[in-house]
């Protein structure tokens, strides 16, 4: 059985936030869109990001809604399949209304930026490379079991 994820965000200005995705490549459900809300397609058979006005936003919980200018509610990674895909969506989410989170992070296995969108949702573009990360893991274990520091590899 495979499940659909729907991530609900508040956003304060709807056409600007649609138009910051679809700037990004995104596109969006016209079932689910209306003056209200719309339905951010991310993966097309099982990921989406319902950015619902505030006033809609408020009608699905009794608690108060974060601004996410000022505080952290959650951080949506992406994952790209390389380490360019992942500096083109960042890249283009800095130049169509976003706004830089964190520096890159480049763990050698694993490759992340973060950005803001308007509303200031926490987003991260991330490339893994799984086999790099488990021959890192080795390694580190071997490395502990010999006692080698970070310091001395």
């Amino acid at each position: 059985m495979s499940t659909m994820i729907f991530v609900n965000l508040p956003v304060a200005d709807l056409k600007r936030s649609t138009d910051f995705f679809s700037a990004l490549g995104y596109s969006f459900d016209p079932r689910f869109t209306d003056e209200n809300a719309a339905c951010l397609v991310i993966d097309q058979d099982h990921v989406y990001a319902m950015l619902l006005t505030t006033e809609m936003m408020k009608r699905f919980t009794r608690k108060s809604i974060v601004n996410a200018r000022e505080g952290t509610e959650a951080i949506l990674a992406l994952s790209a399949d390389s380490r360019e895909a992942v500096d083109a969506l960042a890249d283009k989410a800095l130049t169509s209304g976003g706004s830089a989170s964190n520096p890159p992070d480049d763990q050698g296995y694993m490759y992340s930026r973060s950005f803001q969108d308007p509303d200031g949702h926490l987003w991260e573009a991330f490339w893994m490379d799984l086999a790099g990360m488990e021959n890192s893991a080795t390694q580190q274990a071997a490395d502990q079991a010999a006692g080698v520091s970070d310091v001395q590899r």
